[in-house]
């Protein structure tokens, strides 16, 4: 892939603050012809650049009265088992989100519960019940903030 040029990088900057622009909003915004922009948008996509693109729902306002984080430890500690975890997981629809960590924990998971009697029972059932997980350490989120800014690494 090609390295990204001035233009790619203001279509990232803004997409990542605001994935919902449109089209013309973002051509504008930049200073080229919205077709031009458009291109670049599904040349960044095709490349594997933007990966997708997310709305940021607050799951207060559909029940997810509880946002908690856990981490867990696997012993045995095996490809097989790390996929399994992570693929029998997100099927739920507790989990907002995975992360396959190094270090003490394999695996952090936030996810989002009504109350909490149902992260009691989402621990005990989707988690803990698991022969390989030998530690969950649970967390409460009080708040969870999203950074609108895009890392520059050139800097």
């Amino acid at each position: 892939m090609k390295k990204l040029d001035s233009i790619d990088l203001q279509v990232l900057t803004i997409l990542y603050k605001d994935a919902d622009i449109t089209n013309k909003e973002l051509a504008a915004q930049i200073g080229i012809a919205p077709s031009t922009c458009l291109e670049r948008v599904k040349r960044l996509k095709n490349n594997g650049v933007i990966k997708n693109a997310f709305i940021d729902v607050n799951f207060k306002t559909i029940g997810g009265n509880i946002e908690a984080i856990a981490a867990i430890r696997l012993q045995p500690y095996s490809e097989d088992i790390v996929n399994q975890l992570r693929d029998d997981l997100l099927k739920l629809p507790e989990i907002i989100s995975l992360y396959h960590m190094g270090g003490n924990f394999d695996y952090f998971i936030h996810m989002s519960v009504r109350d909490s009697e149902h992260l009691r029972q989402f621990v005990f059932n989707a988690i803990t019940s698991r022969e390989a997980v030998t530690n969950v350490e649970t967390s409460l989120i009080f708040e969870h903030s999203r950074s609108g800014v895009l890392p520059n690494f050139d800097k």
